[in-house]
This record gives C-alpha cells, sequence and structure tokens, in this order.
C-alpha cells in the first residue's frame, strides 16, 4: 500500500447556501427527541441573529472543520452572523491555517492498520487522513511567522491577527476562517493554543531563542474576552463541541464579576455534543448547570446531543436562508484592541 492509495480522496466542505433546510427543520419541530431539539437550537440561533444588539460568540472544539464544516463557520462571520470565535488550537491551526496553505483533509477509513498509517507519516482523525509531512509543513510556517514579531507575549487573539494579516498575501486557499476573520474584525481566541501545530512552530521558535522571545499570555486572553463581554452587554453562545473553549466564554461572566463590573449572564446558549452527562461534567457543565455558576441564562438554551457534521449544517443553513443576519451591524470586536 502505497501513500497515494489513501490520500487521493478529499474531504469537501458542506456549502449552507447550496441548499434551504428550512422544510426539514420545520418538519422536525412536529417530531421528537434529537429531532426536535434540533428545531429548538435552530429557532434559538435565529433569535441570536435577530437580535441586532447581541454579540454571537461561536465556540469550536472537536474535528468538525476536518470533517467538512470549515466553509459553514466561514459563512456565518462573511454572513455576519457570528461576533467572536473561541475555538481549540487544533480546529484554528491544524484545520483552518493548514488547509489555508493548501493542504487537504482526505476521507479514510478506521478498518486501517494504524501502524501502516504511522510507517507512511499519516495521521488519522477517525475516519479522516492528514498527511503528516504537511502537517510539518504547518508547524515550520508558523514558527516562520513566528521569528518575523517583536519577541514579547501576545494574546492568542493578538497571534492570530498576525497570521490572519501574513495570509492575505501568502494563503493559497482564500477564505480560510482565519482571514476571514482577520478582514471582517472578527477576534478568534485560542485559550488552549499550544495545544496544536503553532506550539509545536513556538517551541522551536523559543527553543531557538531562549533568552528573549514570543509567547502566549493565557490570562491575556482571558481578560480580553471578559472586556468584549462587559462592553457587548447581551451575548449568545453557538457551542460546537464542549472543553475548553466552552467554559472560556462561559466564564467570562464571572470574571467581569470578580472584577467588580455586573454584566448580563449570556442570554442565549445552544451547545451541540456528544459528552455525557454522567461523568459530572459533558465537556464542561450543561447549559442548565451552567446557570447555578450565573453564567448562562435558562430560558433559551438547548442541548443537542448529536454529532455536529450531521445537525449544525441543517442549523446554520435554516438560518442562513431565513435572512435576518441582512439586519445586523458587525460588531467589529478587534477593535477594541486597537491602540
Amino acid at each position: 500500500m502505497k501513500k497515494s492509495d489513501l490520500l487521493k480522496n478529499t474531504i469537501e466542505h458542506i456549502d449552507i447556501k447550496s441548499f434551504d433546510s428550512t422544510p426539514i427543520i420545520d418538519s422536525m419541530r412536529k417530531m421528537s427527541f434529537t429531532s426536535r431539539d434540533t428545531a429548538s437550537a435552530t429557532d434559538i440561533l435565529l433569535k441570536m441573529v435577530g437580535n441586532t444588539e447581541c454579540t454571537n460568540i461561536l465556540t469550536l472544539a472537536g474535528s468538525t472543520s476536518a470533517a467538512g464544516c470549515m466553509q459553514v463557520y466561514v459563512d456565518m462571520v462573511k454572513n455576519n452572523m457570528i461576533d467572536v470565535i473561541v475555538a481549540t488550537g487544533a480546529s484554528i491551526i491544524d484545520m483552518d491555517f493548514f488547509e489555508a496553505l493548501g493542504h487537504k483533509h482526505y476521507r479514510g477509513t478506521t478498518e486501517i492498520n494504524d501502524g501502516i498509517l504511522r510507517d507512511l507519516y499519516i495521521d488519522r482523525i477517525y475516519d479522516t487522513f492528514i498527511d503528516e509531512e504537511e502537517l510539518q509543513n504547518c508547524d515550520g510556517t508558523i514558527k516562520e511567522i513566528t521569528d518575523s514579531l517583536e519577541k514579547r507575549p501576545y494574546s492568542s487573539r493578538e497571534f492570530i491577527k498576525e497570521m490572519g494579516k501574513w495570509l492575505t498575501e501568502n494563503s493559497v486557499k482564500k477564505d480560510s476562517l482565519i482571514q476571514v476573520c482577520y478582514e471582517n474584525n472578527v477576534p478568534i481566541f485560542c485559550p488552549a493554543f499550544s495545544d496544536s501545530s503553532a506550539g509545536f512552530g513556538l517551541a522551536k521558535h523559543q527553543w531557538e531563542n531562549p533568552e528573549k522571545h514570543v509567547s502566549i499570555d493565557s490570562v491575556a486572553d482571558f481578560l480580553e474576552l471578559t472586556k468584549i463581554k462587559m462592553a457587548a452587554g447581551v451575548t449568545g453562545l453557538f457551542m460546537i463541541g464542549g472543553g475548553v473553549p466552552k467554559n472560556f466564554a462561559q466564564d467570562t461572566v464571572v470574571c467581569a464579576e470578580i472584577l467588580g463590573k455586573e454584566v448580563p449572564m449570556h442570554q442565549y446558549a445552544v451547545q451541540i455534543t456528544v459528552a455525557d452527562v454522567r461523568d459530572g461534567a459533558c465537556s464542561s457543565s450543561t447549559l442548565k448547570e451552567a446557570s447555578s455558576w450565573g453564567k448562562v441564562q435558562v430560558t433559551d438554551e438547548q442541548m443537542v446531543f448529536a454529532e455536529a457534521t450531521s445537525v449544525l449544517p441543517l442549523i446554520v443553513s435554516y438560518v442562513y436562508h431565513k435572512g435576518t443576519w441582512k439586519n445586523r451591524q458587525p460588531k467589529s470586536w478587534s477593535n477594541l484592541f486597537v491602540k
């Protein structure tokens, strides 16, 4: 078996503009179980987008970007549905920036010997394959960008903005999420930034520059996102997966309180996840549980227990075709940090 035999069928990202899911969601609203939950989540996202005063925060964890949903998130930003993104480093670097460099994710299989994949330098995300050599090119490009910057601490938002600036001149694939966010003043936060290809590039940079180097300040991330929450007032969360991005975005309400500022709880909240609640976590608290911490109101909240690639395109296509996003003005929260 050759590497080229396995890396030949590329992942094609779904285009929510190409179909109208309205009849499906409207039918699901009259059903039960996950279907009705999906319709309820769609209605809440529609409210978030329809409320022109609301700042909408997208949180991303997991591998939906590699699995074919990358364009969904790009279209949400381009069509003014989303104002802030909080994500894992992998979602932003290993998946989005990786493809902006011209690399691809490939349709693979779970029915394969992973030892063979290791010998061929192919990484596996369930049934999706990645060329490890291309991923190391991504690591090296991060180091190249890092080496060009002033040697000081950066928030991840600040660093990713520099990446967006770099992509405007160097990207192979246009309309990557990083580049689109840069061009639309939508800040991206990665509170666990080093847990990705960015970490390898930054580590090599610091190894070669031990005395003075670029570093990532995660506390600055937290303070910056909290400043957005304090300035925004009304906020909504649209969360894919859970983990650090979800908790990080929710915690801004508590952080503002600690800083002596009264802000409202997140007014809207949707989470799409397959995480289990029985271990007391659900990859961070359920939305009702988060209310006990003063993070999320429970009037407009919905958990959807589904694998996100199966319901996310339906939800966003519905909201896109309703067109309420046309009434929103860009929040341009990146400008909050312009000195």
